[in-house]
C-alpha cells in the first residue's frame, strides 16, 4: 500500500555561491525543489512510500528533477510532455544577509505541469493511497491546474484516502481575493488542513485568537484535522475537540527554504504510522529544524536524527 501521494510542481532552483550575485556570477548550484515534492523527500526518507505525481519536459532536465527525486526513496509518476514547448520551471536563488536579503526569481511560466489535466496523468496513483497530499501553490499557477487539482482531490476521497491540504500562499501567483475563491472552492474536498497563521488571515479573513481561528475552520469546512503554523511561535492544531500546541526546536539556520514543507512531511509521516496529533507536531517541528541546517530545499534527514531532536528538547502541550 502506498503511504502518500503527491501532487505539484517540481522546478530547479539555481543559487550562485553565498556572498555573490547573480548578476556577477560565474557558477550556480543546481537542486530540485517544489512543495509536493519536498514533502514527498520529507515523508520517504521518514519512512513512508511516497509517490510524486506531475508532468515533466521528456529532456534532460525533467529527468535531472525524477533522478534526484528517485535517490532520495521517492516513486514518481510522470505525463512526459513531448511537445517543441515543453518546458521545467525554474527559479533563481540568491543568498543575502541584511540589509540585502535574500532575492527569489521565477521562470516558471507556461512551464509542462500548467497543462496537466487528470486524463493524462499516471492511472492507479490513487488505487491503494492512504493519504493525498496538494498545496495552493498548484491551483495557483494556471487555471487547468485549479480544475486538475479539483479533480484529483474528488478522485482521492471516491478512492477511500484522506486528503491534506497546505493554503501555502504566493503573492508572486495571484492576489488574496483570487485565493480565497480558489482555496474555498477546494477546501470542502480537504480532510486535513495545514495554514500559516498569516495566510489564513491574509486569504481567509481568520484572525485573531489561533484557537479560534483553528476551531473555526475546522467547523466551517468539516475539516478532520486544522494545523496552524506561527513561525517562530511553533504550531498549534486541533483535532477531535482538543487543542495541542508545539515550540520551535532551536537551531542554527543554514537555509530556511523548504521549512515548511519538512514541517508538513514530518508531521504527515508521523500521522501515517500511527502518531497522535502531538507527537506528530513535534515530529514535523523536529524535521523542520533540521531542514535549516542543510542547503536546498530538501529536509535529507533520517528518523534517528528526528527523534534525536525531540528527545533532547522540550514537548509539546496537550489541553
Amino acid at each position: 500500500m502506498t503511504d502518500l501521494v503527491t501532487f505539484g510542481e517540481t522546478m530547479l532552483r539555481l543559487s550562485p555561491p553565498r556572498g555573490e550575485r547573480l548578476e556577477g556570477t560565474r557558477d550556480l548550484d543546481v537542486r530540485a525543489g517544489g512543495a509536493e515534492s519536498n514533502v514527498a523527500v520529507a515523508a520517504a526518507r521518514l519512512g513512508c512510500d511516497a509517490t510524486w505525481l506531475s508532468k515533466l519536459p521528456d529532456s534532460a532536465l525533467g529527468r535531472r528533477i525524477v533522478s534526484e527525486l528517485r535517490g532520495h526513496g521517492v516513486r514518481t509518476d510522470i505525463a512526459w510532455d513531448e511537445s517543441p514547448a515543453a518546458r521545467l520551471g525554474t527559479y533563481y536563488l540568491e543568498y543575502g544577509g541584511e540589509p540585502r536579503g535574500t532575492d527569489v526569481i521565477y521562470d516558471r511560466a507556461d512551464a509542462s505541469v500548467t497543462t496537466a489535466t487528470p486524463s493524462e496523468l499516471p492511472g492507479g496513483s490513487f488505487e491503494d493511497a492512504r493519504l493525498f497530499y496538494t498545496s495552493g501553490i498548484t491551483p495557483a499557477l494556471s487555471p487547468t491546474l485549479t480544475e486538475t487539482t479539483d479533480a484529483l482531490l474528488r478522485a482521492a476521497t471516491r478512492a477511500g484516502a484522506t486528503t491534506a491540504f497546505d493554503l501555502n500562499y504566493r503573492s508572486k501567483l495571484w492576489t488574496p481575493e483570487e485565493a480565497k475563491v480558489g482555496y474555498e472552492s477546494l477546501l470542502p474536498h480537504v480532510d486535513v488542513l495545514v495554514a500559516a497563521e498569516r495566510d489564513a488571515a491574509t486569504c481567509l479573513e481568520r484572525d485573531g485568537d489561533a484557537v479560534e481561528v483553528a476551531n473555526g475552520l475546522r467547523r466551517d469546512f468539516d475539516f478532520e484535522t486544522v494545523v496552524l503554523t506561527r513561525g517562530e511561535n511553533g504550531s498549534l492544531a486541533v483535532h477531535d475537540g482538543e487543542v495541542f500546541e508545539q515550540d520551535v526546536y532551536d537551531v542554527e539556520t543554514r537555509d530556511p527554504i523548504g521549512t515548511g514543507d519538512a514541517f508538513v512531511g514530518g508531521f504527515l509521516a508521523k500521522r501515517l504510522h500511527g502518531g497522535d496529533v502531538a507527537e506528530s507536531l513535534a515530529y514535523g517541528a523536529a524535521t523542520a529544524s533540521l531542514k535549516r541546517t542543510l542547503d536546498g530545499d530538501l529536509a535529507v534527514v533520517t528518523p534517528e536524527e528526528v527523534q534525536s531532536v525531540i528527545d533532547e528538547s522540550a514537548g509539546g502541550i496537550s489541553r
